[in-house]
């Protein structure tokens, strides 16, 4: 046996240590240069510079290494391109509480000491993450990595701004917007994350003001509302136009409790007349829909609110006082002047900040906005072309499309100091505003906006602002985009997935990728979703150090189907590391059974194979078309499953396990031929295995005689015609079906290995015995039979166990050992099987959908299945009626 440096227990940690760093300074992960390959390309949907990476960004870029593995093994020309997200809200607001915690303020520092604290976040936590992307072996092309606020990212950001301002699809105005209370920022619609809270209806009392007016045989209106604290912000209160109760009303005033201050009833169809009482007050600049009532009727809007949620100049006697704590005071105060009505439990749906967690405030404000409708309708346009994006599965392009028929505009400006200023400039005299690429050339004269853009906004640029973009002549904006496959989560659809695809559109004139894999959520083992709360987040690397990246690979990617949630459980990742641990050990005995100069080529003539070659290499060659069909479609699961079965069953426990006698026997010539399959199907093998798996197939592939590099860049398995051998596979079928059943019987008769036996074969099938006799050897090994007689004339032994297996019946004698009672009751039971399985093929085949909708080979396979059931029900049938009458 040859010297290997292969230990006999697999060791990730040995195996993975130092060889990312290895690849990285080869340059394997860079694009060939090849100009006549076709180019692939992906762009890593970018990590927030906020933290550590966790198990989902784990699974996603797992995903996305294995098709870029795959590709570049393939031949393609391919570039994966990394970068980090600048992350505007989420990074100010950790950064702002480590400062708390030294009991300083962003405003302490003031904007630009600030910033240069969150660039030292940006670099510590950048350094931390690539630290991750080598542990799980990511191969990225570090020289082409970008960051959403490097120069070049933010020429491109200016340039789209000013281009959406000067066609007017960029605005700046006054409007009710989700409002951040403790990061002091404007938010996005799909920045709010709603839940249930417990409040309350407060029903208040607002009297009339002229004398001699009611409602009911009321002096005053019962109006219901959730927040009392933004009463001093009601100009109005509004009733349906078509609602017979209250038409009498219209026109008439109440006054605002505590307040004091007389509005007007008004009629708007926006009231649900069926909701409550028909009745509510309208305070425009703390609600949205009321913001647009106050449009048609030309209301004041007053704000009662600082940009903390305390209350201001206009609450009275409660400015300065937070918002809850002005709710409570107000609440008692309308109690003891008699105009609380009743205060009614509730559980309601509150708008929650997606980053600090706080209730959001609708609040007026000045903003800059997108205009999207035309956007959108570009975007739904080129999903009717042909340079539509494909999605997977596709059911998520319904979720795109329902999003962009009902979007609203967007708010792109943040009151943050964390991110891409805006580039508009305010003359300090004149007021006149300014947007340009660069700053007015009169810079002392004009002062910048001070707020800075949406994250998603400089993120919905990066595939092609990552390229090069705005030069299009960039080289590889040229070559590399639109990219081909984007991977991200179903949660980020409407924040990144959209708006790259109609800024793409808009700008480029292109689609941004081919196809967007959607793929689900990590949680727990009970479904749940991983979170600080509940504590049950887990840490990739700790994973990683207990088990090694390339079982939690295969756990990831096999772990579920595109689109759906995954859920993390260690007794799968043991099963994972088994799995390898199973590789491992294969391959250990395959490489120290090679010779120096065996090379992984068959003979020529594949004549001279046994049929467990012929069988061994057909199955690899079925391996790699399923693999590699179910890796276009996505399906990594499934290829996962074909691997799995083929390495596992097929290759360790039946080939390798055939192999042994030949290894062993003296014959020169087919000790060669079996080397050579060996060394074929495990060279095959671990490079179809090398994107899920790419530190040991790299660690084991080394350790085989070949003149290879490095698996990274070797060819992909593609199919071999020539291996194709259905009769090859039919025949070894028959053979392990004889092995099993005789082991079968021996478990069931517990007659060990060394317990002698005789295994009588009763076949009319020519073939069938002719496959016997070639492989006796074969059924020696396996099955050790004192005596090994196959003939269509054998005579079923009274005392005999009995396997039925396609074509032929097996005897085993075995007087000392069974029990007459026992056999009949286990053939009773086989029966019973063989006769549900012919009644399941009769009902399919019955079926005439079936029969003239399905292939026609499905249709010819399901009758030979029903035939063959047919034949074993009626010899088990005969076997038992021998038995019983006998008895």
């Amino acid at each position: 046996m040859r010297e290997i440096d292969m230990p006999g227990k697999y060791d990730a940690t040995a195996v993975e240590a130092g060889r990312y760093d290895k690849w990285v300074q080869e340059n394997r992960f860079k694009p060939s240069g090849n100009d006549k390959a076709r180019p692939y390309s992906i762009v890593i949907p970018p990590p927030n510079v906020t933290g550590k990476l966790h198990l989902g960004h784990a699974w996603d870029t797992t995903l996305q290494d294995m098709i870029i593995r795959q590709k570049r093994m393939q031949g393609f020309d391919t570039l994966w391109l990394p970068g980090m997200d600048h992350a505007g809200i989420a990074t100010q607001a950790k950064v702002e509480q480590r400062l708390a915690e030294q009991g300083v303020s962003r405003y302490d520092l003031g904007r630009e000491k600030f910033v240069d604290q969150v660039w030292d976040w940006k670099n510590e936590y950048a350094a931390t993450i690539k630290s991750q992307w080598g542990k799980m072996g990511l191969s990225l092309d570090y020289s082409r990595e970008r960051f959403t606020l490097d120069e070049g990212l933010s020429e491109a950001v200016r340039k789209v701004f000013v281009t959406l301002y000067e066609k007017g699809l960029i605005y700046r105005g006054e409007y009710i917007i989700n409002w951040d209370p403790k990061a002091r920022t404007a938010l996005s619609d799909i920045e709010v994350i709603h839940q249930d809270d417990e409040g309350a209806f407060y029903h208040v009392k607002y009297p009339f003001v002229e004398e001699g007016v009611t409602y009911d045989g009321k002096d005053y209106i019962e109006i219901a509302t959730t927040r009392p604290e933004t009463m001093f912000g009601d100009v109005a209160v509004a009733v349906h136009p078509s609602d017979e109760r209250y038409k009498d009303l219209v026109g008439k005033m109440v006054r605002v409790p505590l307040v004091g201050r007389e509005i007007p009833i008004i009629a708007d169809e926006y009231v649900d007349p069926e909701f409550g009482s028909g009745m509510v007050k309208i305070t425009p600049a703390h609600d949205p829909n009321d913001f647009g009532v106050g449009n048609r009727h030309d209301l004041e809007r007053i704000n009662t609110m600082n940009e903390d949620a305390s209350m201001n100049e206009r609450a009275g006697k409660y400015v300065g006082m937070d918002r809850f704590d002005a709710r409570k005071a107000i609440v008692a105060d309308l109690q003891a002047e008699g105009w609380m009505l009743e205060i009614e439990p509730i559980v309601h749906s509150v708008g929650h900040s997606e980053r600090t967690g706080v209730p959001v405030e609708s609040r007026l404000s000045t903003q800059w906005f997108v205009k999207m409708q035309p956007l959108a309708e570009q975007a739904l346009d080129m999903q009717k072309s042909d340079d539509r994006v494909d999605f997977y599965p596709p059911r998520f392009e319904d979720t795109f499309t329902r999003w962009m028929d009902n979007i609203h505009d967007w708010v792109i400006s943040r009151q943050l100091w964390w991110g891409h200023q805006i580039p508009a400039w305010y003359h300090k005299q004149t007021g006149e505003m300014y947007v340009g690429m660069e700053a007015p050339e009169d810079i002392e004269n004009w002062e910048q906006d001070s707020d800075v853009l949406d994250t998603w906004f400089s993120s919905a640029l990066w595939p092609f602002s990552t390229m090069g973009w705005p030069d299009e002549d960039a080289a590889d904006f040229k070559r590399y985009f639109p990219t081909n496959t984007l991977v991200t989560g179903y949660d980020i659809i409407f924040f990144w997935v959209a708006r790259m695809m109609f800024q793409s559109k808009e700008f480029t004139g292109r689609r941004p990728f081919k196809n967007v894999l959607i793929h689900g959520l990590i949680r727990d083992e009970q479904g749940r979703k991983m979170s600080k709360s509940l504590g049950n987040g887990i840490d990739p690397m700790d994973v990683i150090e207990k088990y090694g990246a390339d079982a939690l690979r295969w756990f990831l990617a096999t772990g579920s189907t595109p689109g759906l949630d995954v859920r993390f459980s260690y007794t799968k990742m043991d099963s994972a590391w088994n799995f390898i641990n199973k590789i491992w050990n294969a391959s250990r005995y395959v490489i120290m059974n090679l010779d120096d100069e065996t090379k992984a080529e068959l003979p020529a003539d594949l004549s001279v194979l046994t049929l467990a070659d012929k069988w061994i290499l057909s199955r690899l060659n079925e391996t790699i078309a399923s693999v590699t069909k179910n890796f276009d479609k996505f399906e990594f699961g499934e290829a996962g499953r074909s691997l799995y079965n083929f390495i596992w069953n097929d290759f360790a426990d039946w080939y390798i396990e055939m192999t042994k006698e030949t290894l062993n026997g003296n014959d020169e010539a087919a000790k060669k031929n079996v080397q050579a399959v060996l060394a074929y199907v495990l060279d095959n093998t671990l490079r179809l295995l090398h994107p899920i798996m790419p530190f040991v197939t790299e660690a084991i592939w080394q350790e085989m005689p070949h003149d290879g590099e490095s698996i990274v860049v070797a060819a992909y398995p593609e199919v071999k015609a020539e291996l194709d051998n259905p009769t090859a596979e039919a025949d070894f079928q028959s053979l392990t079906d004889l092995i099993k059943a005789v082991r079968t019987i021996r478990t069931e008769a517990n007659a060990p290995m060394s317990t002698e036996i005789d295994v009588l074969i009763k076949t009319s099938d020519e073939n069938l015995a002719r496959i016997f006799d070639e492989n006796s050897d074969y059924i020696n090994r396996f099955v050790k039979p004192k005596l090994l007689e196959i003939s269509a004339d054998v005579a079923a032994p009274k005392l005999a166990m009995t396997q039925i297996i396609s074509g032929a019946e097996v005897y085993v004698p075995l007087e000392e050992l069974i029990d007459l009672d026992e056999e009949i009751a286990r053939l009773q039971g086989d029966v019973k099987k063989f006769a549900g399985e012919v009644k399941r093929a009769e009902g399919k085949l019955g079926n005439e959908k079936f029969v003239n909708n399905a292939p026609e080979a499905v249709v010819a396979e399901e009758r030979e299945k029903l035939a063959d059931w047919q034949a074993k029900l009626a010899a088990t049938e005969s076997r038992l009626a021998e038995l019983q009458a006998a008895k």
